[in-house]
């Protein structure tokens, strides 16, 4: 699987991190920075990470910052993007299941390491449930949409 991974100034160790492995686990990685502690804005790589998974460049991502709230925002502007900030495991695999996210977001200063693998491989692992949760999520970007189903 093709995994865009962004991050800003307080979360470039943990990219780094993960995606390391991610490779070592077999995925291609298209890391969009940062690479190094000087202050960047988490909106400009959260919208990078978008638009790569939007466009088809990334089958999923994983935005990182501080608290992960922010770049989670920045992501979610982007209407083909479902991002859910995880801090453990339950919430990365329900993302998948209910809300066929697309991109998990979590923050640096608050996931450790191993936090942080454990949600990634909840989050990769996931599928989506389809079936009731299908109409949910067809309305996080069509909000025009109506049921046929009872």
């Amino acid at each position: 699987m093709r995994i865009a991974i962004a991050a800003d100034h307080a979360a470039y160790e943990l990219k780094a991190f993960l995606a390391d492995r991610l490779r070592e686990w077999g995925h291609d990685v298209l890391d969009l920075g940062t690479n190094g502690p000087e202050r960047v804005d988490y909106p400009d790589f959260g919208y990078k990470l978008a638009q790569a998974v939007a466009n088809g460049d990334a089958e999923r991502g994983v935005a990182l910052c501080g608290s992960g709230i922010g770049i989670s925002i920045a992501v979610n502007r982007h209407p083909a993007c479902r991002c859910a900030l995880v801090s453990e495991p339950l919430s990365a695999a329900l993302a998948r299941e209910h809300n066929d996210a697309n991109v998990i977001a979590m923050g640096a200063r608050l996931t450790g390491q191993d936090m942080a693998i454990a949600c990634l491989q909840a989050f990769l692992s996931g599928e989506f449930g389809g079936g009731r949760h299908s109409g949910r999520v067809e309305k996080l970007t069509n909000p025009n949409f109506e049921r046929t189903e009872a």
